[in-house]
């Protein structure tokens, strides 16, 4: 009779529930990186159109009022993507934190059958070798 584990399905919900948790931690991951890569683009464009406006001394009023409205604009995009990236990074965090938590309800399990196939492997044993000890008995007997 071979060993059947009695908490199976138990076991391979957990471990649905944990392939689960890593692809919800790699979305994050990737949302996370979008985000922060989102964040350096405009900041190096903040840098760029600051590097125009220090260098054209020679601008219009008109244009220079409106390089000035650019830079707010930029000031408000790079804050607003700041705290976008901010958020993306507690998203990540907790994925991982429920990652871990997953891999360690899953774990428990795994070693539970371990152990309970192990203890059916000895009684198994036992009951082979108790059933020898009885032929020998009965041979020796003859």
């Amino acid at each position: 009779m071979p060993f059947q584990f009695k908490l199976q399905k138990a076991l391979d919900y957990r471990a649905h529930l944990e392939e689960e948790a890593k692809m919800r931690l790699a979305a994050a991951e990737k949302a996370l990186e979008d985000s922060r890569r989102h964040l350096k683009n405009l900041k190096d464009e903040m840098q760029a159109a600051e590097e125009k406006m220090a260098g054209g001394p020679f601008m219009q009023a008109g244009e220079r009022w409106l390089m000035d409205q650019y830079l707010k604009g930029l000031r408000t995009d790079i804050a607003a993507a700041a705290i976008n990236a901010r958020m993306k990074e507690q998203i990540a965090a907790e994925a991982r934190n429920l990652l871990a938590a997953r891999a360690v309800d899953k774990k428990l399990l795994e070693k539970l059958k371990e152990r309970q196939k192990e203890q059916f492997i000895r009684q198994e044993m036992l009951t082979e070798q108790h059933f020898n000890d009885e032929i020998a008995t009965i041979r020796h007997k003859a």
